[in-house]
C-alpha cells in the first residue's frame, strides 16, 4: 500500500509551493518507505509515498500516461484483485501496458471509461487522477472503505491525503474542532461518523463514492450501494456459493511480489484464511505459509473468561499452526512496551482510538514486518456473517441505538457540564443512529425480525466495520506493512447481504453459514469453536498504570482533560474497586482500563497536535 496527497489551487501557482507539497508528502513516509515522488503543474500538485508490493520496478508514482495530446496523472493507494481480467479488457480496447502494476490499470481504465471505470475495479483502493487538459481531479475510494481518503477545502484550494496528518501539514488547515468534532472524539470515538474528518472543515470521502473537483466546484456521488432483493438460491447452493467466493477471494489476494503471511488467532476467520492460503501456496510450490499470532506476557496467568472472550487463543493457535505445518511466529507484548505504544497509536491514527487494542496491533505489525511485507487478516467476517454477540441477544437486537454503544449514558456522566451542554452527547448519538437507519435499503414486504436484522447488518457494515478497518490500516501502515482483508471482498459482501438471517445463523450459532461452508477446510474443533475477539491484556497492572496516569493529568493545570471531564466524577470512580466494575462502554473490548486509557490518549492528542476547541 502507499500514501497519497495532493493540492489543487486555482489562485496560486503551485510550482512555487513545492516545499509545502513535500512536507505533506513526508507525513506519509511510514506508509511508503520504499520510494517517493511528486508531480507539479500550475494548478495541481500530487505527492506519493510507495510501499512496493507488485511490479517493484515499474510501478513508480505519480504515474503519467498520455492519450494523444492529453496527459493523465495518478496517485494510487491500493491493490486490485482482478488485474488479469482488467488488463485483457483494456488491451482489447487498444491499450498497451508499460508496466505490470495495478496503478497503470486503474489509470488506463479511467482514461478509457471515465468515472464508469469504477464498476470494473475489484479491490481496495483510494486514488486521485488529474486530467491536465480538462484541469479536473477525479478521486475515488473502494466500496467497503478499506483504504482511507480525507480532504478539505480552503479559500478555493482543494487538499487531500491518505491520513489526517497530511492535511494538517498544510498551513491552511488548522487542528481545530468544533462542537460536532468534540462530540465525535468524546462520545462517538473510537468510532467515527462516515464522512466526518473530526477537525473543522475536514471531510472523508465515503466508501463507494467518487468525486470530481474542477473550477466549477466539487461534485460527488456513490457508485456502489448495497441492494436489497429476495435471495433466490436454496441452502445447499448458498453454502457452496459462499465456499467458492471465499476460496476465490483468498486466492486472488495472495498475489504479491514480496513475502506474504497470515495473521492467525486460532479463531474461525483467521484459521480459515490461513488454511486456504496454505493450500494455495502448496499448490503453487511456494512452501509453508508464515503465520503470526500475538499474545501478552502474563496472559496465561491473568486471563479470565467472560461473555465476549470465552477462552484464550494460545492453545488454538498452536492447534492450527501444527495442523497447517506453518512457519509460526508468536509475538508477545509486555506491559511497559504496550503502555509506551499508546502514544504511538495516537500518532498512527491521528485521533484517540482503541487504546491498548490499537497499541498491541501496532507492535504486532512492527514485528511481522521483520518477516513479511504483506499479510492476510480475518477482519470483517463478523460483520458480513453475523458473528458478534449483539446479533444474537434479544436486548441488543432491540436496542434503539448502536449495539456497541449501548452504555453511552454511563460514559457521558464523566463529561464536564459545559461539554455536555455544548455537545448534547446522548442526542448526538441518537441523531447519528437515526441517520444510519434511514439509509438502510429496505426490502419490500420484509418485516419483523428479518427487517431488523437487515438494519443490524447495515449498522455493522457501515458504522462498526469502518472503525476496525481504520485501526487495521493505520496500525499496519504505520510500520509499512500491507494487510489485506479477504472477507471485505465486495462480491462476497454483496452475496451475503441478502442471505436470510436464519441461514446466517445455522445451527443456532454465530456465523453458522460460514462454518458450514468451511467444512473440510478446517478441523471440526476449530470450525465450531466459540467466537473470541482480538486478544487484549488481562494484566491488572495495566489498569493501575492508566488510572494513575489520568489522575496525574487531572492534577496538571495544563491538561485539557480538566475542561473536558467532570474531574470529581472521574476521581470518585478511580477510588472505587474498579476490578469489580464491568463497563463495556464500546464494543467487546473497551472496558474500564480502556476508558482511562482513552482519556490519556485524548490528553496526549490535544497537546501534541495542538488541538483547539472553537464552538
Amino acid at each position: 500500500m502507499c500514501g497519497i496527497t495532493g493540492w489543487i489551487d486555482w489562485k496560486r501557482d503551485l510550482r512555487k509551493q513545492v516545499a509545502i507539497l513535500e512536507t505533506m508528502n513526508q507525513t506519509h513516509c511510514h506508509r511508503g518507505p520504499d520510494a517517493e515522488g511528486k508531480w507539479v503543474s500550475r494548478h495541481a500538485a500530487l505527492g506519493h509515498r510507495r510501499l512496493a508490493v507488485i511490479d517493484l520496478e515499474g510501478g513508480a508514482q505519480p504515474m503519467v500516461r498520455r492519450s494523444g495530446e492529453r496527459s493523465y496523472v495518478i496517485v494510487y493507494n491500493g491493490e486490485l484483485y482482478n488485474m488479469d481480467e482488467l488488463r485483457r479488457e483494456l488491451e482489447q480496447c487498444g491499450h498497451r501496458m508499460e508496466s505490470r502494476s495495478d496503478t497503470e490499470l486503474v489509470l488506463r481504465a479511467y482514461m478509457q471509461w471515465g468515472p464508469a471505470c469504477m464498476s470494473r475495479l475489484r479491490g481496495i483502493f483510494a486514488y486521485a487522477i488529474w486530467d491536465e487538459a480538462e484541469e479536473r481531479l477525479f478521486l475515488a475510494r473502494d466500496r467497503i472503505g478499506v483504504k482511507p481518503l480525507f480532504y478539505a477545502v480552503r479559500d478555493g484550494a482543494f487538499l487531500f491525503g491518505s491520513e489526517l496528518k497530511s492535511l494538517l501539514a498544510h498551513p491552511d488547515v488548522e487542528p481545530v474542532i468544533d462542537a460536532e468534532g468534540l462530540a465525535e472524539v468524546l462520545v462517538m470515538s473510537p468510532a467515527r461518523t462516515p464522512g466526518h474528518g473530526v477537525f473543522r472543515g475536514v471531510e472523508e470521502l465515503r466508501p463507494g463514492w467518487w468525486m470530481i473537483v474542477n473550477r466549477d466546484g466539487i461534485r460527488k456521488q456513490p457508485y456502489w450501494t448495497l441492494e436489497s432483493r429476495e435471495h433466490s438460491d436454496d441452502l445447499p447452493t448458498t453454502i457452496e456459493r459462499v465456499r467458492s467466493l471465499f476460496q476465490d477471494t483468498v486466492r486472488r489476494q495472495l498475489v504479491s511480489d514480496v513475502p506474504v503471511g497470515t495473521m492467525l488467532s486460532g479463531g474461525l476467520d483467521s484459521s480459515a484464511i490461513s488454511a486456504w492460503a496454505s493450500r494455495v501456496m502448496e499448490e503453487e510450490g511456494a512452501g509453508p505459509v508464515d503465520t503470526f499470532s500475538v499474545d501478552y506476557v502474563g496472559n496465561d496467568r491473568h486471563f479470565t473468561p467472560n461473555e465476549f472472550q470465552p477462552n484464550a487463543d494460545a492453545p488454538w493457535v498452536k492447534r492450527m499452526s501444527e495442523y497447517l505445518g506453518s512457519r509460526h511466529h508468536v509475538i508477545e507484548v509486555d506491559l511497559p512496551e504496550l503502555i509506551k505504544a499508546l502514544t504511538d497509536a495516537v500518532r498512527a491514527r491521528d485521533l484517540p482510538g482503541m487504546t491498548d487494542v490499537d497499541a498491541s496491533l501496532l507492535l504486532f505489525c512492527k514485528e511481522i514486518k521483520q518477516t513479511a511485507t504483506m499479510v492476510l487478516s480475518g477482519e470483517c467476517a463478523d460483520e458480513v456473517f453475523g458473528g458478534y454477540p449483539w446479533f444474537h441477544r434479544r436486548e441488543m437486537v432491540e436496542a434503539a441505538t448502536f449495539p456497541w454503544a449501548r452504555m453511552t449514558d454511563q460514559r457521558v456522566r464523566f463529561l464536564s457540564p459545559e461539554v455536555t451542554r455544548i455537545t448534547h452527547p446522548v442526542e448526538y448519538v441518537q441523531e447519528r443512529y437515526r441517520e444510519a437507519i434511514a439509509e438502510v435499503p429496505a426490502l419490500d414486504g420484509e418485516e419483523g425480525l428479518n427487517a431488523r436484522m437487515r438494519e443490524m447488518f447495515y449498522l455493522n457494515l457501515t458504522r462498526w466495520m469502518p472503525t476496525l478497518l481504520d485501526r487495521k490500516d493505520r496500525m499496519s501502515m504505520a510500520v509499512g506493512l500491507e494487510v489485506r482483508v479477504p472477507f471485505c471482498d465486495h462480491p462476497l459482501v454483496e452475496y451475503m447481504w441478502n442471505v436470510p438471517w436464519e441461514w446466517k445463523a445455522l445451527e443456532g450459532r454465530e456465523k453458522g453459514l460460514l462454518r458450514r461452508a468451511l467444512t473440510g477446510i478446517l478441523p471440526d474443533d476449530v470450525l465450531w469453536r466459540k467466537k473470541s475477539p482480538y486478544p487484549k491484556t488481562h494484566d491488572p497492572g495495566y489498569l493501575t498504570a492508566v488510572v494513575d496516569q489520568v489522575l496525574q493529568l487531572l492534577d496538571d493545570p495544563q491538561s485539557p482533560l480538566r475542561d473536558l471531564l467532570d474531574m470529581e466524577a472521574v476521581r470518585s470512580f478511580a477510588r472505587s474497586d474498579l476490578s469489580k466494575v464491568h463497563l463495556p462502554w464500546f464494543g467487546q473490548l473497551m472496558n474500564v482500563p480502556q476508558l482511562f486509557a482513552h482519556w490519556w490518549q485524548l490528553d496526549m492528542w490535544m497537546r501534541e497536535y495542538g488541538v483547539s476547541i472553537k464552538v
